[in-house]
């Protein structure tokens, strides 16, 4: 599969609402499943590391497993929405439970505040969530990728962003494998953690958006049934088109092909595809906006 360096991309680093500075200070917080206790140490470097960049972090109660319901989760959030002093929010967990929180939550004064949530697998249906209500963009990215197996050069696309001197950490390489453009604001992300959104008030629109899909867990059964889903839904015929990102489990077994190969069997061909090994749960991912523009051309 052939790969193309994203030249055309919006500066993301430019816009004044994804913008983090040197001396922001960052809110913490874990909204889906608590952290193993085994990460602590894990935790303590990712924050020496942004302390390191000159951004200050306010961490939840909350972290860890066995610590915390929804609505104390819910709490801390919108503590942390409605604090001046905190210009950004970053969730450093994944796993099942993020979407019991939007129940819970005070959409307007999130919609007032600006500040952008970041957070990856499990938080798609939050950031999703808010997107829906509120209109505010947020950041599909784990910081914790600073601290982790790509942590370097992770640390070098952060820091450019901080310094507006790049934004490497919102570009990554892709290939067309349907259709020759894509153009359009970014949906979705986990596509397990979407569906949970279907058939509630968070559901995002589709209807001219690109629709961004990856996913860690699921084999071919799995995916398919995800696939079918979002056909009988009528989302692929809505959307603009697809960006596949990785699927870890799918592709460990099948093939990085895997995932695009089983989609021809659900959208028309007059769609566009595009494919990443860059956006998912590995380790050198780089960050998407949801609720962002974004221009891919072949």
């Amino acid at each position: 599969m052939g790969k193309k360096r994203e030249d055309d991309m919006p500066d993301i680093a430019e816009r004044e609402e994804m913008m983090l500075e040197r001396g922001n200070k960052a809110g913490i917080v874990c909204c889906s499943d608590g952290l193993r206790q085994d990460q602590q140490t894990m935790i303590m470097e990712m924050r020496e590391i942004l302390s390191g960049m000159n951004i200050s972090v306010m961490m939840s109660p909350y972290l860890y497993e066995k610590e915390g319901t929804a609505i104390q989760k819910a709490q801390v959030l919108m503590a942390l929405y409605e604090n001046t002093e905190v210009d950004v929010i970053f969730d450093i967990s994944g796993g099942d439970l993020a979407n019991e929180i939007l129940g819970y939550l005070d959409y307007e004064k999130i919609k007032q505040s600006r500040k952008t949530f970041w957070g990856y697998s499990d938080l798609t249906s939050v950031l999703n969530g808010i997107y829906k209500k509120t209109g505010n963009p947020g950041v599909l990215y784990q910081i914790r990728n600073l601290a982790g197996a790509c942590g370097e050069e992770q640390r070098v696309w952060f820091g450019q962003m901080l310094d507006r001197k790049g934004a490497d950490l919102f570009r990554f390489e892709y290939s067309f494998l349907q259709g020759d453009e894509l153009d359009g604001i970014v949906v979705g992300g986990n596509i397990r953690c979407l569906l949970k959104l279907a058939g509630t008030e968070y559901f995002p629109e589709f209807d001219g958006k690109i629709l961004l899909l990856e996913s860690m867990s699921g084999g071919l059964s799995r995916i398919t049934a995800y696939f079918s889903q979002l056909q009988q839904m009528g989302v692929f015929a809505r959307c603009a088109g697809i960006l596949l990102g990785t699927f870890t489990q799918l592709e460990k077994e099948q093939g990085i092909l895997a995932a695009p190969q089983l989609l021809e069997r659900f959208v028309d061909s007059s769609v566009p595809v595009v494919k990443t090994q860059q956006i998912g749960h590995g380790p050198d991912s780089r960050a998407v906006v949801i609720g962002g523009e974004m221009s891919l051309h072949k």
